[in-house]
């Protein structure tokens, strides 16, 4: 920022409510990309803000740098490593394994379980289609509708998805705000766990006892998998396992005084990078080569999921503009203000913006990337604990899900998949995406009181 250039509030206000406007008109009525839907919006605020247009090159090319040096490896890394979990079969593994010990009275929980695990390290999309067979099965062996199973499914993936790394969401909301990802993970699963409950096979049975949607035909007439061809059910957790614990223990090492001599090992180990390259090498060699898959194989199937994620780098990284512009312009600070004079702590700040725009726009990544450039360009972030950071990371996470409506590719997915009408879709569907982000939100603000 130019030294000695103090712009007009006034002017700031106006430019960031016309360049927030006009980055939703973009998305919404024009349909234009949301990559340069944001970085149209974040230089028009600098612009309509008065920012010197060198300060406004400047927030670009910080935003840019800044947020994808942090999340690109991270992102690249998770793709492959879900990709080799989903060919070798690892996530109908956990599945199957999952229904058979909790047995058909408690698939649902089974069923929301599974998904909750399986979509941290895979894409929402891929899970679905992977594992919504197995949800058809058990209807289809219960004569229940397809609903009572669809659903807690549906919850545990949009929980794993939204709320615990290394899945691109929180760890771009996470490395915009300086949080430890370790801290993310333990205040994720918390509130990821009582939200997969109550939207899942809580609101599941609920939906099952009020639609009946029945099997899809094709379904009902397709074969059953091979087991016996499946990886073993303990390989998989463990391999899911591995960077979530690595992860976890370098945030508790790092405060515990007992552990100082082997702090800088699982300081090492636990850098996210780390821990992800170390479980996608252990998920080639298990999974992959010993699995049956040749090296040219796996480097097929690790490339080609490399090839959604160019599009997730660049929607997060024009998110990092616009927290720089609103940042270097003088905005956050007029935010931070008046949020402190209207009381509202910043974890619920963040759950209300991120929510507007998921209702406004409908994706769930431009909603996260939006809330965490607003809320990180505001000063009182700075003095707040890492646990508290954290909390404020699964608001955003519990904002960007509510409400999926028609604006939302994920809605049409599943009306599609599941076999419903618009209105049965928006009466299950949407009410337990709206029971996901408001649960997760409950928990990290009840968290966050016992914080300061």
């Amino acid at each position: 920022m130019s030294e000695g250039v103090v712009l007009d509030p006034s002017r700031l206000v106006a430019g960031a409510l016309i360049g927030l406007i006009i980055l939703l008109v973009l998305i919404i009525k024009f349909k234009v990309q949301a990559m340069v839907a944001i970085l149209v919006g974040a230089i028009s605020i600098g612009i309509i803000a008065g920012m010197p247009l060198a300060d406004i090159v400047t927030a670009v090319n910080d935003g840019i740098g800044n947020t994808l040096k942090g999340i690109a490896l991270l992102v690249g890394l998770g793709s492959m490593f879900g990709a080799i979990l989903e060919a070798s079969g690892g996530a109908q593994t956990l599945a199957v394994t999952m229904v058979k010990k909790f047995g058909d009275e408690k698939a649902a929980w089974a069923l929301g379980i599974t998904g909750l695990v399986v979509a941290m390290p895979v894409f929402f999309d891929a899970g679905l289609i992977i594992l919504i067979p197995l949800a058809f099965s058990l209807a289809k062996k219960t004569q229940r509708s397809a609903l009572y199973y669809t659903i807690p499914l549906l919850a545990g993936l949009a929980v794993g998805h939204a709320f615990i790394p290394p899945t691109p969401g929180p760890v771009l909301v996470a490395t915009m705000l300086g949080v430890d990802l370790g801290w993310v993970i333990l205040i994720g699963v918390f509130c990821g766990t009582l939200a997969m409950i109550v939207a899942g096979p809580v609101w599941g049975s609920i939906c099952g006892k009020k639609y009946f949607i029945p099997v899809p035909d094709h379904v009902m007439n397709q074969e059953e998998f091979d087991e016996s061809k499946l990886p073993k059910f303990g390989t998989i957790v463990g391999i899911i396992l591995i960077p979530l614990v690595l992860i976890i223990m370098k945030s508790v090492f790092s405060v515990l005084p007992a552990t100082e001599s082997i702090r800088p090992i699982f300081n090492f180990l636990g850098e996210p990078f780390v821990a992800l390259l170390i479980s996608t090498i252990f998920a080639m060699i298990i999974l992959g080569l010993n699995h049956g898959y040749t090296m040219p194989e796996l480097e097929k199937i690790m490339t080609k999921s490399l090839e959604p994620t160019g599009l997730i780098l660049l929607v997060t990284a024009c998110g990092g503009v616009l927290r720089y512009v609103l940042q270097y312009s003088g905005i956050g600070d007029l935010i931070g203000n008046a949020v402190g004079k209207a009381h509202l702590p910043i974890v619920v700040v963040a759950f209300i913006v991120a929510a507007l725009v998921r209702i406004c726009v409908g994706s769930a990544t431009v909603a996260m990337t939006m809330a965490a450039g607003i809320v990180a360009a505001m000063p009182a972030i700075q003095g707040l604990s890492p646990l508290y950071l954290a909390c404020v990371v699964a608001a955003v996470a519990g904002g960007s899900t509510v409400c999926s409506h028609f604006n939302d590719s994920g809605f049409w997915l599943v009306k599609s998949l599941v076999g419903m009408d618009e209105t049965t879709t928006l009466k299950t569907w949407t009410i337990m995406e709206t029971l996901v982000g408001l649960s997760g939100f409950i928990v990290a603000l009840i968290i966050s009181l016992f914080l300061g």
